[in-house]
């Protein structure tokens, strides 16, 4: 745990007639909240006719009875669940991103993180668009509604969009008839597709929301693929596959995802099971009892007694009202939920030899604590075992690492974090073992552990980059003279 901050959920679903598709969004959301809880919203499409709703908080709390009462009835609607990699957590960064544009409406929902959004949003802003939020998404939806307004159908401009578009992005977009799914030729983030019994086509970032409005797992959206979903059924356009290595971000099955969905055909508990068994065979500990840091933990905890021989137990019981601590803005938050989210079950722990199995370590300080409750119930000894490679470079492609800065294995040797976080002992999975989680050396990507980004890096890393009141004049080489001459 003590972890950056990751991720976004997109939700679009088409139906044949008019319904209620504002509380499918609504569940599908709900199935989706663990990859952000900063925001929801979703917008319904009524024959061209867009209604929305959006805000801050989780989607319990964004979306009251009176709300959803508004949204209507409709044959189309997308969906958002949001944590900030770029921009802040304000209410205009909130999405779906409507646009009223020259040939009808647009609404978009974006997961992933371009690496050229400040030089597109530049490029935008000196030909005179305004900005009304602080997120690389609006850039991805002004380049779309440029291209819709010179071309002949939005599949057009989207596929013109993905031309320009560098870095990651799962994208669901809304015109007045069609829905549209599209993912970046690396595929960094997931994009699954799916049909209901009634007809119903829908796209969502993982299959855990399929499954919660009855909906049938069809595949995922391949790497540089874009579905068109009309009235006329489902169209596929695969002229950007192929153009780049497919790299799936990797802590996607690591910690991101939920461990019943299905990625790419390969089951994310699975997965997690199969990195807790690589961490058996890397580290033989003789110890009583293994516990895994609810809730990404778990499944690696169950991998590795599996293999170790060593007993599971229940080491930790949470409380099911806090959200996921990696997503807590600000690091003073993150403490504070740790506090109040996890309890040691005394009863299991004390006396004896503890293997702690967590999904990762980035920073050390909640693991640190989440050890000293270990400690404080008694424990005879900790053993912490990470089933992450240890966090070494920022991540440019949706998780909120954008420096060295604060990664503790940056800065410390394995033995010295030991010591930091009061562990006896200490073990990461081993990189090289990351490719074969899912059995097949999956082509994923792992720069935030190796080092080897699969794009151009981009040249204004600083997730506040646009924000007016905090962004450096030095940082855009056209003011770069100017400001010498003062």
């Amino acid at each position: 745990m003590s972890h950056i901050h990751d991720e976004c959920g997109v939700f679009g679903i088409f139906a044949n007639s008019k319904q209620d598709v504002a509380s499918t969004a609504y569940y599908a959301l709900f199935a989706l909240q663990h990859r952000g809880q900063e925001s929801a919203g979703i917008v319904v499409n009524d024959d061209g006719v867009f209604r929305t709703h959006k805000d801050v908080g989780l989607v319990n709390d964004v979306f009251s009875q009176e709300a959803m009462s508004r949204l209507g009835v409709g044959n189309m609607a997308v969906g958002h669940v949001r944590y900030s990699t770029t921009g802040t957590g304000l209410r205009e960064n909130a999405q779906p991103i409507v646009v009223n544009h020259l040939k009808g409406n647009l609404a978009l929902a974006h997961n992933g993180n371009l690496v050229n959004a400040y030089e597109l949003r530049s490029e935008l802003e000196n030909s005179g668009s305004i900005f009304h939020t602080t997120s690389d998404s609006e850039v991805i939806s002004y380049i779309i509604t440029k291209e819709r307004v010179r071309r002949r159908s939005i599949e057009e401009a989207v596929l013109a969009a993905m031309d320009r578009l560098q870095g990651a992005y799962s994208i669901v977009v809304m015109s007045p008839s069609k829905l549209i799914a599209a993912r970046d030729p690396n595929g960094f983030r997931p994009l699954c597709f799916g049909i209901r019994d009634d007809g119903a086509y829908v796209v969502a970032s993982e299959s855990c929301a399929l499954d919660a409005i009855g909906a049938t797992y069809v595949r995922e959206v391949e790497p540089g693929e874009m579905l068109t979903i009309s009235a006329d059924g489902v169209t596929s356009d695969i002229s950007h596959c192929g153009i780049a290595k497919k790299t799936l971000c990797v802590f996607e099955f690591l910690y991101i995802a939920r461990p019943d969905s299905v990625i790419g055909g390969k089951s994310v508990h699975e997965a997690r099971r199969q990195a807790g068994k690589f961490l058996a065979e890397q580290y033989k500990i003789d110890a009583d009892i293994v516990v895994g840091v609810p809730d990404s933990g778990i499944d690696a905890a169950f991998g590795y007694a599996e293999a170790s021989g060593i007993p599971y137990g229940i080491g930790f019981i949470k409380n099911k009202y806090i959200g996921r601590t990696f997503i807590a803005p600000g690091q003073a938050a993150r403490e504070d939920r740790v506090r109040i989210k996890l309890n040691v079950l005394t009863s299991a722990i004390k006396g004896k030899r503890v293997v702690l199995v967590d999904d990762s370590i980035v920073r050390g300080t909640t693991c640190q604590r989440i050890v000293k409750l270990l400690r404080d119930a008694g424990a005879k000894e900790v053993h912490m075992l990470s089933s992450a490679p240890p966090f070494l470079n920022p991540c440019y492609y949706g998780t909120d690492i954008d420096s060295r800065d604060n990664l503790i294995a940056c800065h410390h040797s394995v033995d010295e974090i030991a010591k930091i976080i009061g562990a006896d002992s200490l073990g990461y999975l081993d990189v090289n073992k990351v490719e074969w989680l899912t059995g097949e050396g999956t082509g994923f990507c792992k720069a935030c552990f190796d080092g080897n980004y699969p794009t151009d890096l981009p040249t204004v890393t600083d997730k506040s980059r646009f924000e007016r009141w905090e962004r450096p004049i030095s940082a855009n080489p056209k003011f770069q003279n100017k400001e010498k001459k003062q």
